[in-house]
């Protein structure tokens, strides 16, 4: 995933093109920013941003703790998730179920998520309903009130969930053992959910320790996007979060990864498989780990080979070749910790050796690519395709607040986001031929295979 994200490719002509590239360029750094968000920080230290859109009177709210599953202490994997389910529940003036009945009174939708990263929770409501979000948000952050009586029923909850997510679904089965042998020392091989036993161990000194750890203003971001100005939420901020004192946090751990000197490749047979699929992943930079130089042409080469129907390995494998159903590359710079550079292709149906000819096809393309590297055109469509999406993003009432929230959550800047399309615009084809040779020459890998069970004779 990129930073700003497009779910569908769409077929851009050449009148088009002209009148995207125009656009980027009041979008640049120097002519305006992209969200043009503004910033400040309250006494305890929270921050908050906000990010004014007026097309419609509506608001998403969003608080981000700095706090994900790559920091729980070992042997208690899923703290951080649980506190997804155990933030609705009651605090010292809400009973358990009181903050979702009072957002969806508000004509409002809320949700919650988790990452390896950070933990986030949001409602988007009217505009003149966010006073109120923010009352009930402020209240949670530090006022739950964690009972066994409360923990208990939410833990088979959670571990009814992990069993319908994962101990029913093959592909998560594999994801899962994939992680573990990739990761030999970071904490990213773990679940985010957790392991089932670890999970059912988990006790309410483990919970309230860890609540009390992170949950504090001074680890959280605010972000409010939509039909409001920061002269509107700084009062409001400052009445219902700046009064919540700040306390020292933990001191984090810095996770490093040791280099990975074997190839591995682990295999899933599975009697609810019916499309098989191929995978290969390379440990690489994110934006906070490594070389961090390397991310944005990382991002354009992800771009090149998995842009739509015209990318590199869709037009190879499965338009000319005729050798998969899919095909495509994924990587994400929005991580602590180290990032991935992944290859996948799944089969075409009715293929003898369908799976072994899909690989050696997606092989061969890998080292096409670190032979001949890209070429100035496929750089610059790329760029221009990429560039294109922060457009798409900046229409949005709720995509800002997504994306500068996941952003500083992790400790990049707004200054960082900003400036995302100058930097992707000043990639060339020698960083993106310099990065190919970094990640993959003489790199070891992680071949995954999710294969169908072979029906007895």
């Amino acid at each position: 995933m990129r930073l700003f994200s497009r779910k569908t490719t769409p077929v851009f002509t050449p009148f088009i093109m002209g009148v995207l590239v125009l656009a980027i360029s009041f979008l640049s750094p120097a002519r305006g920013a992209i969200f043009n968000p503004k910033v400040f920080t309250l006494k305890n230290g929270m921050q908050v941003v906000v990010v004014s859109n007026h097309r419609v009177p509506v608001v998403t709210h969003m608080v981000w703790y700095k706090v994900g599953a790559m920091d729980e202490p070992p042997g208690k994997s899923g703290l951080a998730h649980y506190f997804e389910h155990l933030m609705f529940k009651g605090t010292d003036t809400l009973k358990p179920g009181d903050f979702s009945k009072i957002v969806a009174a508000n004509g409002g939708r809320e949700n919650a998520f988790t990452a390896q990263d950070y933990t986030g929770y949001y409602q988007s409501v009217a505009a003149d309903r966010l006073a109120l979000m923010m009352k009930i948000e402020a209240n949670r952050m530090t006022r739950l009130v964690l009972t066994d009586d409360v923990i208990k029923p939410e833990r088979q909850v959670i571990l009814e969930e992990r069993s319908s997510r994962t101990g029913n679904n093959p592909a998560a089965q594999l994801s899962e053992q994939v992680s573990t042998a990739l990761y030999m020392n970071h904490p990213y091989r773990i679940p985010i959910i957790g392991w089932a036993h670890e999970i059912e161990g988990l006790t309410l000194t483990d919970l309230t320790t860890f609540y009390r750890q992170w949950y504090r203003p001074n680890n959280a971001i605010l972000v409010v996007s939509g039909d409001i100005t920061a002269a509107q939420v700084r009062p409001l901020a400052e009445k219902y979060y700046g009064v919540i004192p700040a306390k020292p946090l933990p001191k984090r751990i810095d996770w490093q990864e040791p280099p990975l000197l074997t190839d591995r490749r682990v295999t899933l047979t599975h009697d609810r498989v019916r499309q098989p699929a191929w995978s290969r992943r390379y440990l690489a930079p994110s934006a906070l780990y490594g070389n961090v130089t390397l991310t944005y042409p990382l991002q354009v080469l992800a771009e090149i080979l998995s842009g739509g129907t015209t990318s590199r390995l869709y037009k190879a494998l499965v338009v000319e070749e005729k050798v998969a159903a899919s095909a495509g590359a994924w990587y994400d710079s929005h991580a602590r910790g180290p990032s991935i550079f992944g290859f996948y292709v799944s089969p075409a149906p009715d293929k003898q050796n369908g799976v072994k000819t899909a690989e050696q096809g997606v092989i061969a393309q890998i080292d096409k690519l670190i032979a001949d590297g890209v070429t100035d055109a496929e750089v610059e469509k790329a760029t221009t395709r990429l560039q294109a999406s922060a457009i798409y993003a900046r229409d949005s009432y709720h995509t800002p607040a997504r994306i500068l929230g996941s952003a500083l959550a992790i400790g990049m800047s707004v200054a960082d986001v900003e400036a995302w399309p100058e930097r992707i615009g000043a990639v060339t084809r020698a960083d993106v031929n310099k990065a190919v040779a970094a990640i993959f020459k003489d790199k070891r890998s992680l071949t995954a295979l999710l294969l169908p069970k072979r029906k007895s004779k």
